[in-house]
């Protein structure tokens, strides 16, 4: 199946480990020109080395509004357009609600929320005039489903989930198309940090690995999922309970 994606643009955040990587690699797989950023300069240049076709990465923290501006402008002077857009910012610490400040919250509401903000504020209007374009926001089954232990993510993620949905139907008149993209337990280092031990809990008795969201990720950014908007795609091996 021909995707479409061949030199589209493609902006993917935190794309230098784990499932932003998987993304950013997908797409570049399928024709795509990639702009990248993480906060790490060093795994960022590693990554950007194993992109196969052409790429802008740049050392950023999507937290800070300037920088992602930056990044923003800066892959619009190189490329002249953005296409795709994936929001992606890791996940907050875990740990229990007695143990979390004010200052935990305030950090996971930047990290997750704030930073899908700043890149749709910057990106949308580009899409917008462009009558084209993939917004897409990698959360969490936590948005779904909460689980123990990750009350941040599991009081964030669902405050993007409203963003999506409304954004989607803002956007949907001028065919930019936006979702969420929520990863059950997948093969990552955050996995191994949190420590977790699912897969008696996961219908298919196994870890998700992040080339298999990527998949995922690569159709809903092509033209292939001209129809689908407003949603939230589950890659969790059937973990989530809920329909």
């Amino acid at each position: 199946m021909d995707l479409g994606l061949k030199d589209r643009v493609a902006l993917v955040a935190a794309a230098s480990q784990g499932l932003g990587k998987a993304v950013a690699l997908g797409l570049a797989r399928e024709g795509a020109k990639l702009a990248i950023c993480a906060r790490g300069g060093e795994a960022l240049r590693a990554t950007a080395a194993e992109i196969p076709v052409e790429c802008l990465a740049m050392p950023i923290d999507v937290t800070v509004e300037a920088q992602v501006k930056e990044f923003v402008q800066a892959t619009l002077r190189r490329f002249g357009r953005i296409d795709i857009c994936v929001a992606n910012a890791g996940g907050p610490p875990a740990r229990p609600f007695e143990e979390t400040s004010l200052e935990d919250w305030r950090a996971a509401v930047d990290l997750n929320l704030l930073s899908t903000v700043m890149l749709a504020r910057e990106v949308l209007p580009v899409m917008k005039q462009q009558r084209w374009g993939r917004f897409l926001t990698i959360t969490s089954v936590a948005a779904m489903q909460p689980i123990d232990g990750l009350v941040l993510s599991n009081g964030v993620r669902p405050a993007v989930t409203g963003l999506v949905k409304t954004l989607a139907n803002e956007y949907g008149p001028f065919n930019v198309l936006v979702n969420n993209i929520a990863p059950g337990f997948t093969a990552t280092e955050r996995l191994k940090k949190l420590g977790a031990r699912p897969e008696a809990e996961i219908p298919l008795r196994r870890i998700g690995e992040p080339e298999e969201f990527a998949n995922v990720a690569v159709f809903l950014a092509s033209e292939r999922a001209s129809y689908i908007t407003g949603t939230t795609i589950l890659v969790d091996g059937g973990f989530t309970k809920g329909t």
